[in-house]
Protein backbone atom coordinates (compact mmCIF):
# COMPACT_ATOMS: atom_id res chain seq x y z
CA UNK A 1 0.00 0.00 0.00
CA UNK A 2 1.78 3.74 -0.84
CA UNK A 3 0.92 6.28 2.00
CA UNK A 4 1.15 9.45 -0.34
CA UNK A 5 1.91 12.31 1.51
CA UNK A 6 -0.01 14.47 -0.73
CA UNK A 7 -1.50 16.87 2.06
CA UNK A 8 0.73 19.25 3.19
CA UNK A 9 2.46 19.76 7.12
CA UNK A 10 -0.13 22.53 8.16
CA UNK A 11 -0.29 24.64 11.06
CA UNK A 12 -1.93 22.77 13.90
CA UNK A 13 -2.89 26.50 14.44
CA UNK A 14 -2.47 30.17 13.24
CA UNK A 15 -1.11 31.33 16.60
CA UNK A 16 2.19 32.23 18.85
CA UNK A 17 1.75 32.75 22.66
CA UNK A 18 4.17 33.69 24.80
CA UNK A 19 4.44 32.25 28.17
CA UNK A 20 6.93 33.27 31.51
CA UNK A 21 8.98 29.90 31.80
CA UNK A 22 10.96 30.59 35.66
CA UNK A 23 8.84 33.16 37.70
CA UNK A 24 10.27 31.96 40.83
CA UNK A 25 13.50 32.26 39.72
CA UNK A 26 13.82 35.06 37.45
CA UNK A 27 10.89 36.93 36.93
CA UNK A 28 11.65 40.33 36.15
CA UNK A 29 13.42 39.08 33.10
CA UNK A 30 11.20 36.60 31.95
CA UNK A 31 8.65 38.64 32.22
CA UNK A 32 10.24 41.35 30.52
CA UNK A 33 11.50 39.57 27.50
CA UNK A 34 7.50 37.90 27.48
CA UNK A 35 6.16 41.75 27.43
CA UNK A 36 8.33 42.75 24.46
CA UNK A 37 8.66 45.92 23.28
CA UNK A 38 6.21 48.06 25.99
CA UNK A 39 8.42 46.83 28.98
CA UNK A 40 11.38 46.66 30.21
CA UNK A 41 12.98 46.23 33.48
CA UNK A 42 13.03 49.29 35.19
CA UNK A 43 16.42 47.98 37.69
CA UNK A 44 18.56 48.08 35.33
CA UNK A 45 20.29 51.01 34.82
CA UNK A 46 22.79 50.14 32.09
CA UNK A 47 19.66 49.77 29.38
CA UNK A 48 19.88 51.98 26.12
CA UNK A 49 18.07 51.67 23.29
CA UNK A 50 19.92 50.37 20.48
CA UNK A 51 17.12 50.40 17.56
CA UNK A 52 14.24 52.20 16.55
CA UNK A 53 11.80 50.87 14.28
CA UNK A 54 9.16 52.99 13.00
CA UNK A 55 7.75 54.24 15.84
CA UNK A 56 9.06 51.45 18.49
CA UNK A 57 12.30 51.25 20.03
CA UNK A 58 14.90 47.77 20.89
CA UNK A 59 16.61 48.35 23.66
CA UNK A 60 20.36 46.93 24.88
CA UNK A 61 18.25 45.00 28.08
CA UNK A 62 16.56 42.96 25.33
CA UNK A 63 19.13 41.75 23.56
CA UNK A 64 20.94 40.88 26.20
CA UNK A 65 17.70 38.90 27.38
CA UNK A 66 17.39 37.09 24.23
CA UNK A 67 21.18 35.77 23.95
CA UNK A 68 20.89 34.33 27.54
CA UNK A 69 18.32 32.55 26.87
CA UNK A 70 19.18 31.31 23.39
CA UNK A 71 22.21 30.59 25.20
CA UNK A 72 20.86 28.59 28.49
CA UNK A 73 18.99 26.63 25.73
CA UNK A 74 21.80 25.79 23.43
CA UNK A 75 23.78 24.64 26.52
CA UNK A 76 21.16 22.45 27.67
CA UNK A 77 20.78 20.78 24.20
CA UNK A 78 24.37 20.44 23.71
CA UNK A 79 23.88 22.31 20.25
CA UNK A 80 26.71 24.75 19.28
CA UNK A 81 26.16 28.95 19.13
CA UNK A 82 28.06 31.45 16.45
CA UNK A 83 30.77 33.65 18.20
CA UNK A 84 29.28 36.38 20.67
CA UNK A 85 29.67 39.26 17.93
CA UNK A 86 27.55 37.09 15.23
CA UNK A 87 24.67 35.75 17.33
CA UNK A 88 24.19 39.36 18.78
CA UNK A 89 23.79 40.39 15.43
CA UNK A 90 21.51 37.51 14.55
CA UNK A 91 19.67 38.47 18.02
CA UNK A 92 19.08 42.36 17.09
CA UNK A 93 17.80 41.32 13.16
CA UNK A 94 15.24 39.02 14.63
CA UNK A 95 13.97 41.34 17.52
CA UNK A 96 14.21 44.34 14.47
CA UNK A 97 12.04 41.87 12.27
CA UNK A 98 9.77 41.46 14.78
CA UNK A 99 9.09 45.32 15.30
CA UNK A 100 8.56 45.49 11.89
CA UNK A 101 5.98 42.84 11.69
CA UNK A 102 4.25 44.04 14.46
CA UNK A 103 3.86 47.64 13.32
CA UNK A 104 2.32 46.38 9.62
CA UNK A 105 -0.05 44.14 11.84
CA UNK A 106 -1.69 47.07 13.51
CA UNK A 107 -1.62 49.26 10.61
CA UNK A 108 -3.65 46.55 8.60
CA UNK A 109 -6.03 46.37 11.36
CA UNK A 110 -5.70 43.07 12.55
CA UNK A 111 -7.61 41.68 15.32
CA UNK A 112 -7.61 38.97 17.88
CA UNK A 113 -10.62 38.08 20.30
CA UNK A 114 -10.07 38.57 24.00
CA UNK A 115 -11.10 35.30 24.48
CA UNK A 116 -7.66 34.02 22.52
CA UNK A 117 -5.54 36.20 25.28
CA UNK A 118 -7.83 34.76 28.16
CA UNK A 119 -6.99 31.31 27.22
CA UNK A 120 -2.71 32.73 27.00
CA UNK A 121 -2.88 34.28 30.24
CA UNK A 122 -4.40 30.90 31.64
CA UNK A 123 -1.97 28.82 30.49
CA UNK A 124 0.76 31.07 31.42
CA UNK A 125 -0.18 31.14 35.03
CA UNK A 126 -0.81 26.88 34.71
CA UNK A 127 2.53 26.36 33.36
CA UNK A 128 3.93 28.11 36.11
CA UNK A 129 1.59 26.10 38.77
CA UNK A 130 -0.09 28.99 39.95
CA UNK A 131 -3.43 30.55 39.64
CA UNK A 132 -4.01 33.75 37.31
CA UNK A 133 -4.97 35.58 40.56
CA UNK A 134 -1.64 34.65 41.47
CA UNK A 135 0.29 35.38 38.50
CA UNK A 136 -1.63 38.54 38.39
CA UNK A 137 -0.06 39.58 42.15
CA UNK A 138 3.67 38.26 40.93
CA UNK A 139 3.79 40.58 37.94
CA UNK A 140 2.58 43.71 39.49
CA UNK A 141 5.11 42.76 42.50
CA UNK A 142 7.92 42.25 39.48
CA UNK A 143 6.52 45.51 38.25
CA UNK A 144 4.17 44.84 34.89
CA UNK A 145 0.00 45.29 34.78
CA UNK A 146 -1.95 43.17 33.66
CA UNK A 147 -3.33 45.19 30.66
CA UNK A 148 0.28 45.54 29.51
CA UNK A 149 0.89 41.98 29.29
CA UNK A 150 -2.51 41.36 27.76
CA UNK A 151 -1.11 43.81 25.44
CA UNK A 152 1.97 42.33 24.56
CA UNK A 153 0.47 39.03 23.83
CA UNK A 154 -2.32 40.54 21.48
CA UNK A 155 0.51 41.52 19.85
CA UNK A 156 2.13 37.83 19.09
CA UNK A 157 -1.05 36.82 18.17
CA UNK A 158 -1.52 39.61 15.21
CA UNK A 159 1.91 38.85 14.67
CA UNK A 160 1.27 35.04 13.79
CA UNK A 161 -2.15 36.06 12.32
CA UNK A 162 -0.82 37.99 9.95
CA UNK A 163 1.95 36.00 8.89
CA UNK A 164 -0.15 33.46 7.05
CA UNK A 165 -2.46 35.85 5.45
CA UNK A 166 0.43 38.07 3.95
CA UNK A 167 2.32 34.98 3.10
CA UNK A 168 0.21 32.80 1.87
CA UNK A 169 -1.86 35.37 -0.48
CA UNK A 170 1.95 36.28 -2.17
CA UNK A 171 1.97 31.64 -3.10
CA UNK A 172 0.91 30.62 -6.51
CA UNK A 173 0.73 26.90 -8.09
CA UNK A 174 -0.27 26.66 -11.44
CA UNK A 175 -1.69 23.43 -12.61
CA UNK A 176 0.95 22.38 -14.27
CA UNK A 177 2.90 22.16 -11.08
CA UNK A 178 0.04 19.97 -9.38
CA UNK A 179 0.19 17.95 -13.28
CA UNK A 180 3.91 17.36 -12.37
CA UNK A 181 3.54 16.70 -8.73
CA UNK A 182 0.70 13.69 -9.25
CA UNK A 183 2.41 12.72 -12.10
CA UNK A 184 5.59 11.78 -9.74
CA UNK A 185 3.68 9.87 -7.54
CA UNK A 186 1.99 7.87 -10.29
CA UNK A 187 5.44 6.96 -11.48
CA UNK A 188 6.03 5.95 -8.02
CA UNK A 189 3.56 3.67 -7.43
CA UNK A 190 3.97 1.93 -10.66
CA UNK A 191 7.25 0.46 -9.28
CA UNK A 192 5.76 -0.58 -6.22
CA UNK A 193 2.92 -2.62 -7.53
CA UNK A 194 2.80 -6.62 -7.60
CA UNK A 195 3.32 -9.37 -9.37
CA UNK A 196 3.11 -13.20 -8.86
CA UNK A 197 5.10 -14.65 -11.67
CA UNK A 198 5.81 -18.27 -13.10
CA UNK A 199 8.40 -18.96 -15.60
CA UNK A 200 9.27 -22.26 -17.50
CA UNK A 201 13.25 -20.96 -18.05
CA UNK A 202 15.29 -22.62 -21.06
CA UNK A 203 18.99 -21.99 -20.10
CA UNK A 204 21.57 -20.83 -22.93
CA UNK A 205 25.38 -21.33 -22.11
CA UNK A 206 27.15 -18.38 -22.44
CA UNK A 207 29.30 -18.31 -25.66
CA UNK A 208 26.78 -21.15 -27.05
CA UNK A 209 27.28 -22.01 -30.45
CA UNK A 210 24.65 -20.80 -33.30
CA UNK A 211 23.39 -24.82 -33.73
CA UNK A 212 22.73 -25.14 -29.44
CA UNK A 213 21.50 -22.01 -29.26
CA UNK A 214 18.71 -22.81 -32.21
CA UNK A 215 18.17 -26.34 -29.96
CA UNK A 216 16.99 -24.40 -27.20
CA UNK A 217 14.91 -22.00 -28.63
CA UNK A 218 13.16 -24.80 -30.05
CA UNK A 219 13.23 -26.62 -27.14
CA UNK A 220 10.96 -23.59 -25.82
CA UNK A 221 8.74 -23.03 -28.64
CA UNK A 222 7.96 -26.90 -28.09
CA UNK A 223 7.08 -25.94 -24.52
CA UNK A 224 4.82 -22.89 -25.06
CA UNK A 225 3.27 -24.96 -27.91
CA UNK A 226 2.21 -27.15 -25.22
CA UNK A 227 0.62 -24.47 -22.98
CA UNK A 228 -1.14 -23.09 -25.75
CA UNK A 229 -2.49 -26.45 -26.51
CA UNK A 230 -4.26 -26.85 -23.33
CA UNK A 231 -1.57 -28.17 -20.76
CA UNK A 232 -1.25 -27.14 -17.51
CA UNK A 233 1.56 -24.30 -17.34
CA UNK A 234 2.40 -26.17 -13.97
CA UNK A 235 3.16 -29.36 -15.45
CA UNK A 236 5.11 -28.14 -18.48
CA UNK A 237 7.49 -26.17 -15.78
CA UNK A 238 7.54 -29.42 -14.23
CA UNK A 239 8.80 -31.43 -17.25
CA UNK A 240 10.33 -28.64 -18.84
CA UNK A 241 12.30 -25.71 -16.79
CA UNK A 242 16.17 -25.36 -15.55
CA UNK A 243 15.50 -22.82 -12.83
CA UNK A 244 15.07 -23.34 -9.34
CA UNK A 245 11.20 -22.73 -8.97
CA UNK A 246 10.80 -26.16 -11.29
CA UNK A 247 8.94 -27.94 -8.44
CA UNK A 248 6.63 -25.13 -7.57
CA UNK A 249 5.38 -25.38 -10.83
CA UNK A 250 7.83 -22.45 -12.22
CA UNK A 251 6.41 -19.71 -9.79
CA UNK A 252 8.68 -17.14 -8.33
CA UNK A 253 5.65 -15.98 -6.06
CA UNK A 254 4.81 -12.07 -5.45
CA UNK A 255 7.38 -9.83 -5.25
CA UNK A 256 7.34 -6.19 -5.73
CA UNK A 257 7.59 -5.01 -9.47
CA UNK A 258 10.57 -2.68 -8.90
CA UNK A 259 12.56 -6.25 -7.50
CA UNK A 260 11.99 -7.81 -11.15
CA UNK A 261 14.10 -7.72 -13.74
CA UNK A 262 12.22 -4.92 -16.06
CA UNK A 263 12.48 -7.68 -18.88
CA UNK A 264 9.49 -9.67 -17.17
CA UNK A 265 7.62 -6.69 -16.17
CA UNK A 266 7.71 -5.02 -19.85
CA UNK A 267 6.70 -8.51 -21.30
CA UNK A 268 3.68 -8.96 -18.70
CA UNK A 269 2.32 -5.00 -18.70
CA UNK A 270 -0.37 -5.71 -20.60
CA UNK A 271 -1.37 -9.39 -19.92
CA UNK A 272 -4.75 -10.05 -17.67
CA UNK A 273 -4.52 -12.62 -14.79
CA UNK A 274 -3.52 -16.21 -16.28
CA UNK A 275 -2.15 -15.21 -19.54
CA UNK A 276 0.99 -16.21 -21.14
CA UNK A 277 3.23 -14.41 -22.85
CA UNK A 278 2.99 -14.65 -26.50
CA UNK A 279 6.44 -15.25 -27.53
CA UNK A 280 9.75 -16.61 -25.63
CA UNK A 281 11.91 -13.89 -23.94
CA UNK A 282 15.56 -13.78 -24.52
CA UNK A 283 18.24 -12.96 -21.59
CA UNK A 284 21.41 -13.70 -20.60
CA UNK A 285 19.70 -16.35 -18.73
CA UNK A 286 18.37 -18.24 -21.50
CA UNK A 287 14.64 -18.10 -22.73
CA UNK A 288 11.67 -17.51 -20.75
CA UNK A 289 8.00 -18.34 -20.83
CA UNK A 290 5.93 -16.26 -18.48
CA UNK A 291 2.56 -16.55 -16.96
CA UNK A 292 1.05 -13.88 -14.86
CA UNK A 293 -0.96 -15.10 -11.98
CA UNK A 294 -1.75 -12.32 -10.12
CA UNK A 295 -1.13 -8.29 -10.19
CA UNK A 296 -1.65 -6.30 -6.92
CA UNK A 297 -1.51 -2.34 -8.83
CA UNK A 298 -0.19 -0.06 -6.81
CA UNK A 299 -2.36 2.79 -5.87
CA UNK A 300 -0.87 6.13 -5.65
CA UNK A 301 -3.40 8.02 -3.94
CA UNK A 302 -4.36 5.35 -1.27
CA UNK A 303 -3.54 7.07 2.47
CA UNK A 304 -3.88 5.21 5.38
CA UNK A 305 -5.58 8.64 7.58
CA UNK A 306 -5.16 8.82 11.37
CA UNK A 307 -7.98 10.41 13.40
CA UNK A 308 -6.25 12.02 16.59
CA UNK A 309 -6.68 14.48 19.16
CA UNK A 310 -4.34 16.75 21.72
CA UNK A 311 -3.14 18.95 23.96
CA UNK A 312 -1.32 22.33 22.69
CA UNK A 313 0.65 24.68 25.10
CA UNK A 314 2.68 27.04 23.04
CA UNK A 315 6.11 29.18 24.23
CA UNK A 316 7.64 31.67 21.54
CA UNK A 317 10.77 31.41 23.36
CA UNK A 318 12.41 27.96 23.08
CA UNK A 319 14.18 28.30 26.96
CA UNK A 320 10.19 28.17 27.85
CA UNK A 321 9.92 24.96 26.97
CA UNK A 322 11.08 23.18 30.60
CA UNK A 323 8.35 24.79 32.20
CA UNK A 324 5.64 23.75 29.55
CA UNK A 325 7.26 20.38 29.23
CA UNK A 326 6.86 20.16 33.19
CA UNK A 327 3.04 21.08 32.50
CA UNK A 328 2.43 18.76 30.29
CA UNK A 329 3.94 15.64 31.95
CA UNK A 330 1.54 16.41 34.92
CA UNK A 331 -1.25 16.39 32.62
CA UNK A 332 -0.20 13.38 30.78
CA UNK A 333 -0.14 11.58 34.42
CA UNK A 334 -3.74 13.37 35.37
CA UNK A 335 -4.90 11.88 32.16
CA UNK A 336 -3.26 7.98 32.72
CA UNK A 337 -4.60 7.70 36.44
CA UNK A 338 -8.10 8.58 35.30
CA UNK A 339 -8.26 12.07 37.19
CA UNK A 340 -9.47 14.06 34.37
CA UNK A 341 -10.14 12.72 30.92
CA UNK A 342 -8.33 14.18 27.70
CA UNK A 343 -10.97 15.73 25.72
CA UNK A 344 -11.40 17.81 28.96
CA UNK A 345 -8.48 19.03 29.50
CA UNK A 346 -8.21 19.87 26.19
CA UNK A 347 -11.16 22.19 26.71
CA UNK A 348 -9.30 23.71 29.16
CA UNK A 349 -6.23 24.90 28.33
CA UNK A 350 -5.15 24.04 24.93
CA UNK A 351 -3.68 26.96 23.41
CA UNK A 352 -5.61 25.89 19.82
CA UNK A 353 -8.81 25.94 17.46
CA UNK A 354 -9.62 22.50 18.41
CA UNK A 355 -9.95 22.77 22.15
CA UNK A 356 -13.60 23.55 21.89
CA UNK A 357 -13.80 19.93 20.44
CA UNK A 358 -12.22 18.47 23.30
CA UNK A 359 -8.79 18.90 20.52
CA UNK A 360 -10.40 16.72 18.09
CA UNK A 361 -8.19 17.34 14.69
CA UNK A 362 -10.76 14.93 12.61
CA UNK A 363 -9.53 12.56 9.90
CA UNK A 364 -5.89 13.38 8.70
CA UNK A 365 -3.73 12.19 5.80
CA UNK A 366 0.37 11.51 6.08
CA UNK A 367 1.75 15.00 5.62
CA UNK A 368 -0.86 17.20 7.19
CA UNK A 369 1.22 18.15 10.48
CA UNK A 370 5.00 18.91 11.05
CA UNK A 371 6.87 16.12 11.01
CA UNK A 372 7.63 15.98 14.62
CA UNK A 373 4.13 15.53 15.20
CA UNK A 374 3.24 13.14 12.55
CA UNK A 375 6.43 11.02 13.63
CA UNK A 376 4.98 10.38 17.37
CA UNK A 377 1.60 10.26 16.40
CA UNK A 378 1.74 7.14 13.46
CA UNK A 379 4.19 5.12 16.64
CA UNK A 380 0.87 5.48 18.60
CA UNK A 381 -1.91 2.90 18.56
CA UNK A 382 -5.08 3.68 18.70
CA UNK A 383 -5.92 4.53 22.27
CA UNK A 384 -2.24 5.41 23.13
CA UNK A 385 -1.50 8.40 23.98
CA UNK A 386 2.30 10.10 23.24
CA UNK A 387 4.84 11.64 25.64
CA UNK A 388 4.81 15.60 25.40
CA UNK A 389 6.26 16.29 21.64
CA UNK A 390 7.94 19.31 21.12
CA UNK A 391 6.76 21.28 17.68
CA UNK A 392 7.83 24.79 16.44
CA UNK A 393 4.21 25.56 17.60
CA UNK A 394 5.06 24.77 21.23
CA UNK A 395 4.50 21.02 23.06
CA UNK A 396 1.55 18.68 22.27
CA UNK A 397 -0.12 15.90 24.21
CA UNK A 398 -1.21 13.23 20.97
CA UNK A 399 -3.91 10.95 21.47
CA UNK A 400 -4.68 8.63 18.52
CA UNK A 401 -8.62 7.34 18.49
CA UNK A 402 -8.75 5.61 15.32
CA UNK A 403 -7.62 4.78 11.79
CA UNK A 404 -8.79 4.29 8.50
CA UNK A 405 -7.49 3.65 4.50
CA UNK A 406 -9.63 5.39 1.97
CA UNK A 407 -8.96 6.58 -1.65
CA UNK A 408 -9.21 10.45 -2.15
CA UNK A 409 -11.47 11.37 -5.14
CA UNK A 410 -9.60 13.30 -7.90
CA UNK A 411 -10.66 16.48 -7.05
CA UNK A 412 -9.37 16.07 -3.51
CA UNK A 413 -5.84 14.33 -4.37
CA UNK A 414 -5.89 18.11 -6.64
CA UNK A 415 -6.65 20.01 -3.72
CA UNK A 416 -4.35 18.14 -1.14
CA UNK A 417 -1.52 18.14 -3.75
CA UNK A 418 -1.97 22.06 -4.27
CA UNK A 419 -1.95 22.40 -0.72
CA UNK A 420 1.56 20.21 -0.56
CA UNK A 421 3.08 22.58 -2.94
CA UNK A 422 1.97 26.01 -1.01
CA UNK A 423 3.80 24.48 1.78
CA UNK A 424 6.97 23.99 0.01
CA UNK A 425 6.71 27.74 -1.01
CA UNK A 426 6.06 28.96 2.11
CA UNK A 427 9.49 29.44 4.03
CA UNK A 428 10.58 31.81 0.38
CA UNK A 429 7.48 33.69 0.86
CA UNK A 430 8.13 34.51 4.10
CA UNK A 431 11.46 35.32 3.77
CA UNK A 432 10.78 37.75 0.75
CA UNK A 433 7.72 39.27 2.74
CA UNK A 434 9.94 40.12 5.66
CA UNK A 435 12.73 41.56 3.64
CA UNK A 436 10.31 43.65 2.19
CA UNK A 437 8.47 44.82 5.23
CA UNK A 438 11.67 45.86 6.49
CA UNK A 439 13.10 47.47 3.48
CA UNK A 440 10.10 49.85 3.88
CA UNK A 441 10.16 50.51 7.53
CA UNK A 442 12.30 53.26 9.18
CA UNK A 443 14.96 51.78 11.00
CA UNK A 444 17.90 53.59 12.89
CA UNK A 445 20.63 51.96 14.53
CA UNK A 446 22.32 53.42 17.75
CA UNK A 447 25.58 53.24 19.50
CA UNK A 448 25.71 52.81 23.06
CA UNK A 449 25.92 55.80 24.88
CA UNK A 450 29.65 56.97 26.09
Amino acid sequence: MTHTPLIPRLRVAAVALAAVACLGTAPTAALAQTAGSNNRSTNRSADFIVAVVNTEAVTAVEVTQRIERLSAEAKRAGSPLPNADVLRQQVLDALIDERVQITFAREVGQKVDDADIDRAVANVAAQNQISVPQLRDRMRAEGMEMPRFRNNLRDQLMLERVREREVNARIRVSDADIDKLLDGYRAKASTESQLNLAQILVTVPENASAELLAQRQLRADQALARVRAGEDFTEVARDVSEDGNREAGGEIGMRPAGRLPDLFVDAVRGLAVGQVTAQPLRSPAGFHILKLIDRQEGNAFQITQTRARHILLRSTDKTQGAAVLRRMEDLRRQIERGDKKFEDLAREVSEDGSASSGGDLGWASPGQFVPEFEEAMLKLAPGGISPPVVSRFGVHLIQVLERRNITPDPKEVRDQARAQLRETKFDQAYADWAKELRLRAYIELREPPQ
